[in-house]
């Protein structure tokens, strides 16, 4: 997630500059040959190629207005996850105990219980952020060629390669017992596995008496809610933009940044000699708006993608996680995740 307020022109032309480099080269080519030859083919009237901008700004927008409910869509789920994530420690914190039992248990061990559910579900926060970092086939690093070297070089310089990213083999090792860890990392899906560890855990607390059959329900809604988040997200994440919407967008900004030019090029003509060159910075220039909101449209619509347009779910992971170690009483808390080069992961 970028978090500074405006964008410097480096990065501007970081993320653009290749594509404002063909553009100056087709609308200077264009402005030169209608130049050279007075060509009566080169002279398109600007009415056509303006219904055709009209209609392409249209549908450009929709696209990107997709892109953004998808984007604002999975920030609420995390927040929801950071609720739920809070009831949950409350929940682990004041329903764990000796109320229901004949014999009471040691409070040594009462606390050992209430570690192993939170620890367990910490796991669960950075095992699910994990695999939603899987690349899935209608990505940008998933493209090949120079589309994925310079994702590549984005995830580095603005993305999850800004940090050591090995937290979650990290967090997970430290977080579940070492037999617990060789199982559930084995399993396809790690994440759903943890749950499904949780409310096997909470049936064998009910078993003892350690929670009522009212405690235990209200524990296990809350292992369905995360079930539940965890589906929402994996169905952004699995689930992209209509591709026929979105690659249909790119082609019609590809046809009208094609012809601007020769409208542009005849227009200006009219103003003399001179007018016409005046007219390929303009080309230049309302070319390079309409890349631009395709671009910000295209890499907006997979929030978990691992670049500088994501959720921070790294960030939103460690908020949980201090959160609930300090319902733990616990004092070394892990610092929370800083934004770098304006970027908070």
């Amino acid at each position: 997630m970028w978090v500074k307020k405006t964008f410097s022109f480096v990065n501007i032309m970081r993320f653009t500059g290749g594509h404002l480099l063909w553009i100056i080269i087709w609308c200077t080519a264009i402005t030169a040959l209608h130049e050279m030859f007075h060509a009566k083919w080169m002279q398109i009237p600007w009415l056509p190629v303006s219904v055709i901008g009209t209609a392409v700004a249209f549908y450009v927008g929709f696209k990107n207005n997709q892109s953004y409910d998808r984007m604002w869509e999975a920030r609420k789920i995390w927040g929801s996850m950071v609720n739920s994530s809070r009831a949950w420690g409350s929940a682990v914190d004041a329903f764990i105990g000796n109320t229901f039992r004949d014999q009471n248990i040691d409070l040594a061990e009462i606390k050992t219980i209430k570690q192993r559910l939170i620890y367990r579900h910490i796991a669960w926060l950075y095992a699910l952020r994990s695999q939603l970092l899987i690349p899935t086939p209608w990505e940008h690093i998933s493209q090949g060629g120079q589309m994925q070297r310079a994702t590549e070089k984005r995830k580095k310089r603005f993305g999850v390669g800004l940090l050591d990213d090995d937290n979650t083999q990290k967090s997970l090792k430290s977080l579940l017992p070492d037999s617990e860890y060789e199982e559930l990392i084995n399993y396809k899906n790690t994440a759903t596995q943890i749950l499904n560890r949780q409310a096997r855990d909470m049936q064998g607390l009910r078993d003892k008496n350690i929670i009522d059959d009212f405690r235990h329900m209200e524990m296990q809604q809350i292992i369905y809610d995360f079930y539940v988040h965890q589906g929402k997200a994996e169905r952004i994440k699995k689930f992209p933009l209509p591709r026929q919407y979105a690659h249909s967008s790119f082609i019609f900004v590809g046809i009208f940044i094609f012809l601007l030019p020769f409208a542009m090029v005849t227009e200006f003509h009219k103003l003399g000699e001179i007018g016409a060159w005046i007219s390929i910075p303009f080309s230049v220039a309302v070319s390079w708006v309409f890349i631009m909101m395709e671009l910000v449209g295209d890499y907006s619509e997979n929030p978990f993608e691992g670049l500088g347009n994501d959720i921070p779910m790294l960030s939103l992971c460690r908020v949980i996680e201090i959160d609930l170690r300090e319902m733990l009483q616990e004092d070394n808390l892990p610092p929370p995740i800083q934004a770098i080069n304006g970027v908070l992961m």
